[in-house]
């Protein structure tokens, strides 16, 4: 695609003073873009070839940048030592809505190689290799959804995030007239993605108001992963340059939540497909098996797809977010909806929401799968009516119960290993304590003066 670099076109680039900066970057545990600007000139000269340094407590932060106690990989203890940040130049690429300016995507590394198994890229890889000694590969798409308001950032910052003015004044669901006024703001944020090297798709209204949903290709995984990171601090950067802010908080008011449906299919190395066939459904023993694994894994995993506080706050009957952990076909109450098929044959999350950190999210679904396939776990027949109100089980309501649910998972501890399964327990914690101790304004309004 244009706007992705190889290391010639990026020293030519260089050369013709067209790119000085480069962006080293890597997501960290809550899925924000980190990492540092380096000059053009020494990337080429070391960073290409020996990596950056960075400190390891940021993966061991909370939102506010706070350093906490309860990680192995980082504390007062060890010293806040550095990793390394060793450029994948494969996501090397264009960032045109900064002047002269590339991005590449790093693996973390420790001091000696070994890769540092926390980072959420590295969980995703691990999957993916698992999937390569079956001969598979995994193909994903996410439908991020994000409100955007008339506010700036800074200004939001000042209010408090209260009052503030949705971009549009009613339910826009694929409506063309009113999303019209947000469209200089979405097309830059399209052709900014275009020009990295990106495959947009297009653009629709969704239920809130001011809500949007951009839409890219689907790519092999971790392609998509790397571009989900981009694009949620790229179009960040670019509202800010409009003027306006847009959030991809899992709810941000009581209407309808922004989701991140993530679309995930399986092909053989050699590009066939492996989830059509000639059983129920049009589906292959693997698909009937990988469903099933899902499911089997959705309560303890969520906190892979649900990674927040206010992410349960989504969850509401007759919201189009699921509650039921349960599958159908081209079925939206469901946790799981089956789309497609012959070679478009996939299965749609709808699980988390546009606060997922994409590599988790990605290797839950993976991880889920392989379980099936692995264990040959039969599937249920699909849900035909309203899964608000089957009988059947229901993903956990809070972030503590989703932690609960993920320390006591066995599939978790042999899938993904004590440490990533404690370093992510741990970061649960420290939300839901943080969470225990805030004062919130439903609580002064309902309690200053009445109670």
């Amino acid at each position: 695609m244009p706007g992705n670099l190889s290391v010639s076109e990026l020293a030519a680039a260089i050369a013709a003073r067209e790119i000085d900066t480069v962006i080293v970057a890597f997501a960290d545990a809550q899925g924000r873009l980190v990492g540092k600007r380096v000059s053009a000139r020494l990337f080429q000269e070391e960073v290409l070839a020996h990596g950056a340094e960075a400190c390891n407590y940021l993966l061991s932060v909370d939102v506010d940048m706070n350093t906490v106690d309860g990680y192995a990989m980082s504390s007062w203890e060890t010293g806040y030592g550095d990793m390394l940040l060793l450029p994948d130049t494969s996501t090397l690429r264009r960032i045109p809505w900064l002047p002269g300016t590339a991005l590449v995507i790093a693996d973390l590394a420790w001091e000696g190689g070994a890769p540092v198994v926390q980072s959420p890229r590295e969980i995703l890889k691990r999957q993916t290799a698992r999937l390569a000694e079956r001969g598979l590969v995994a193909f994903s798409g996410t439908e991020l959804e994000f409100i955007v308001f008339d506010d700036s950032f800074r200004d939001a910052w000042a209010k408090g995030y209260r009052a503030l003015r949705a971009s549009t004044d009613y339910n826009v669901d694929y409506n063309l007239l009113a999303s019209t006024r947000l469209e200089p703001l979405l097309r830059d944020i399209r052709l900014g993605m275009e020009g990295a090297g990106f495959y947009c798709e297009g653009v629709k209204g969704e239920c809130n108001l001011g809500q949007q949903e951009i839409a890219f290709r689907y790519a092999e995984v971790l392609e998509t992963a790397d571009q989900h990171a981009i694009y949620k601090n790229g179009a960040k950067e670019i509202a800010d340059q409009h003027g306006k802010s847009l959030t991809f908080m899992a709810k941000f008011n009581e209407r309808e939540g922004n989701s991140c449906h993530i679309h995930l299919s399986v092909r053989s190395e050699s590009g066939e497909p492996t989830m059509a066939g000639t059983g129920p459904h049009g589906f292959s023993p693997l698909m009937g098996h990988w469903i099933a694994g899902i499911l089997a894994t959705l309560r303890e995993f969520t906190l892979l797809y649900a990674p927040n506080i206010n992410s349960y706050k989504r969850y509401a009957l007759g919201s189009f977010a699921p509650t039921g952990v349960a599958w159908g076909v081209d079925n939206r109450t469901c946790a799981l909806r089956v789309v497609g098929h012959g070679s478009s044959l996939r299965v749609e999350n709808r699980v988390p929401g546009g606060d997922v950190n994409p590599y988790l999210g990605i290797a839950a679904i993976i991880a889920g799968g392989l379980y099936g396939v692995e264990h040959e776990l039969e599937l249920p027949e699909p849900l035909a009516g309203n899964a608000y109100m089957a009988g059947v089980e229901h993903l956990p309501t809070t972030l503590r119960d989703a932690a609960r649910l993920f320390s006591e998972s066995a599939i978790a501890r042999e899938t993904f290993g004590d440490e990533m399964v404690e370093h992510y327990l741990n970061q649960a914690r420290i939300e839901v304590e943080a969470y225990d101790a805030a004062v919130t304004d439903w609580e002064r309004v309902r309690g200053f003066e009445r109670l």
